[in-house]
């Protein structure tokens, strides 16, 4: 499918903005995938990075419709924050090296530097996050803790897009699987994986590249998405939102079909008819 698509918002000519709670904002693995409706203007982002050097990095970027917060996201209580060798392996939970040392490399990025006491902050907590509509969670072992307290922000939120892991990479990290059945007890369902990592078990090496993929499955990005059985649960305005997220972000372009025929139903328009019309050529 393509991803040049129009946006919705051209196509359903809507004016709002979507909320997106941004939990681990580093930009060290490039641009988000709400990046396109942040940069028309169609998207006010709440981000949160505790890495003071990545947070300095966002705050200079920044734009009108973007805030960026010190908090490390968790469950409001003290925890000791490893510092890794590798900035993005940074983390609340200790690094595994039972499974760390399967791989090339993993151990030596793993390296924890230096540890310090931080007091983390529930998300249900902070202020600037009501209203989320799409919430991203990239907190190195810690989404499930993050999850579960902020239960006020998912029973608002309608699409969600955590890292997930297949392998206990921290020690006592939830697994993908935890995740799952949580977000499922909250009305989420598994939409699709937008990437899955894979890694060659050591000792062998394929074409002398320790970071190639081969049989093992180590982490992926997971979005999650509102029971599509019961959209009739939602109001019209949650469905606009979680049309756009679907269609702009991650160019799920039947979901969004189905969500609009909803709104559609929900309010005598004809959204869905547009749509549809304009859809023959972004497939």
């Amino acid at each position: 499918m393509s991803n040049t698509a129009p946006s919705l918002h051209s196509i359903l000519n809507l004016s709002f903005p979507v909320t997106v709670v941004d939990a681990g904002a580093n930009p060290i693995d490039g641009a988000p995938a709400y990046d396109s409706l942040l940069k028309a203007g169609h998207a006010k982002v709440i981000g949160f990075e505790p890495n003071l050097e990545a947070l300095e990095k966002l705050k200079s970027a920044q734009g009108p419709n973007e805030i960026y917060l010190p908090h490390a996201l968790g469950d409001g209580k003290t925890h000791r924050l490893h510092h890794c060798y590798a900035p993005g392996m940074t983390s609340l939970l200790e690094p595994n090296p039972d499974v760390l040392g399967l791989f090339h490399g993993f151990l030596d990025w793993g390296h924890v530097e230096r540890t310090e006491e931080v007091t983390t902050v529930r998300l249900d907590d902070i202020a600037e996050t009501s209203g989320a509509d799409l919430i991203k969670l990239d907190v190195q072992g810690a989404e499930l803790m993050v999850l579960e307290h902020a239960r006020t922000r998912l029973a608002q939120a309608t699409v969600i897009e955590t890292e997930v892991e297949f392998l206990p990479m921290y020690v006592g990290q939830p697994l993908f699987s935890e995740i799952d059945i949580f977000l499922r007890q909250n009305g989420f369902y598994l939409h699709r994986f937008s990437q899955i990592v894979s890694r060659v078990l050591k000792p062998m090496i394929l074409n002398d590249d320790i970071m190639a993929g081969f049989s093992q499955s180590l982490w992926g990005v997971a979005i999650f998405v509102r029971d599509l059985t019961k959209l009739s649960d939602l109001k019209p305005e949650a469905l606009l939102r979680m049309a756009a997220i679907l269609h702009d972000c991650y160019q799920s372009f039947d979901a969004v079909q189905r969500i609009l025929m909803e709104y559609d139903r929900q309010t005598k328009s004809c959204y869905g008819i547009l749509y549809s019309k304009a859809a023959g050529g972004m497939a």
